[in-house]
């Protein structure tokens, strides 16, 4: 794998990062801004919107853009939203920066795994995504955890000052490695880049994503009270616990590479099948702790085994115009699962089903993933969009 991959893995780190650590900063954002914990969880789902929005328009409007510039702009645009962040001088502000730095997410993960399909002989592509993405797990199992730390000890605003400054590594690193494109993008006309939007196998392809993944943060979301009031586990066996499930994504994210390589869609019924199997265990599987923290490291190899073989289904289906926007799209799916999920899973909480029943939540969402990954498997690529990237 070339070190332009690693580069593009430096930039996915920066900005799952970011994405990732308000979680462990809420308690002192709210203190400090003088708001509620409620109101401090907005900067979640804040950021969660502008990637929704942000990947399908963010694309189109910079289609004619050469790609490493592109990347290259967005990073810019996360140095100064993270900049921004630790300069808010209250809760507004720091919603308005946290919505700037999402528009960069769905747009460089999208756009990266375009250009990362580029860089490597076709029976690698996957796993070249799957790399990149490795960026985003170790955002999960390092970055989140230093930048709690590093709030905790130097104050939240610290901990964005922090990120800003991967941001500036990250920057360094694609400007070095990351090539420039072989030759200037032609121009795509608008009507024609959109025209994926009329493919019902793109369609198809992001449901999949969006029901396919919601089932993991219909269960995960709720993982802390799961261990801590089913389980019976401290404080601190349930951050040993969280760190191994971030080691099962990474895990399971170089595994779901190497098994769409050697064919996309059996790749994508199976790991998506297994998912769904491992979320309904998890009814029985927070008896114990050892039980449970085997099943947490089970559940992250098994999520993230499904990211690579979703985002090269959805990139098989766009067809080679509409690759850019359609890998976009998907990110942007990914994270409506993710939101999907966590209100499924509160919805079975509010009506009083109680913890455990999450796992049946998740199951069935994933389920519904499953049944869309089987009308899938006889539809006919779009075109050869990868290929039309390299």
């Amino acid at each position: 794998m070339p070190l332009s991959l690693l580069a593009l893995a430096a930039g996915a780190f920066g900005i799952g990062t970011t994405e990732f650590i308000i979680m462990g900063l809420l308690t002192q954002v709210a203190g400090d801004l003088h708001i509620s914990i409620p109101t401090a969880g907005t900067l979640i789902s804040g950021y969660a919107f502008g990637v929704a929005v942000g990947a399908p328009v963010l694309t189109l409007a910079t289609r004619r853009w050469p790609r490493k510039h592109l990347l290259l702009a967005l990073m810019l645009i996360f140095i100064a939203g993270n900049a921004a962040a630790a300069l808010a001088p209250g809760y507004g502000w720091l919603l308005a920066a946290r919505v700037l730095t999402s528009l960069t997410h769905g747009t460089f993960f999208g756009v990266g795994a375009v250009v990362a399909t580029g860089l490597v002989p076709q029976d690698r592509r996957a796993s070249a995504i799957a790399l990149m993405f490795s960026g985003l797990t170790l955002a999960t199992l390092l970055g989140v955890p230093a930048g709690a730390w590093i709030g905790q000890h130097f104050g939240w605003r610290t901990a964005f000052w922090a990120v800003a400054a991967v941001g500036v590594v990250a920057f360094a690193i694609l400007a070095a490695f990351v090539p420039r494109d072989r030759a200037r993008p032609q121009p795509v006309p608008l009507r024609q880049e959109l025209a994926v939007l009329r493919r019902g196998p793109v369609w198809l392809g992001l449901g999949i994503t969006v029901f396919g993944f919601a089932g993991v943060f219909a269960l995960y979301t709720y993982v802390e009270p799961l261990l801590t009031r089913v389980t019976g586990m401290g404080d601190g066996l349930v951050a040993l616990t969280l760190l191994l499930f971030g080691a099962g994504l990474a895990a399971g994210n170089l595994l779901g590479g190497r098994l769409a390589d050697r064919g996309v869609v059996r790749a994508l019924l199976l790991s998506v099948g297994t998912l769904m199997l491992v979320l309904a265990a998890g009814r029985w599987a927070f008896g114990t702790p050892a039980v449970a923290m085997a099943y947490v490291v089970l559940l992250g190899t098994v999520a993230f085994a499904t990211v690579a073989p979703m985002q090269m289904r959805v990139l098989q289906q766009a067809g080679p115009d509409g690759a850019n926007l359609a890998s976009s799209l998907n990110i942007a799916a990914f994270n409506l699962g993710n939101a999907l999920g966590a209100w499924a899973g509160g919805l079975v909480l509010a009506r009083g089903l109680g913890l455990l029943s999450t796992a049946w939540a998740a199951a069935a969402l994933t389920a519904v993933g499953l049944l869309l990954a089987l009308g899938s498997r006889r539809q006919p690529a779009g075109g050869s969009a990868v290929a039309a990237c390299a």
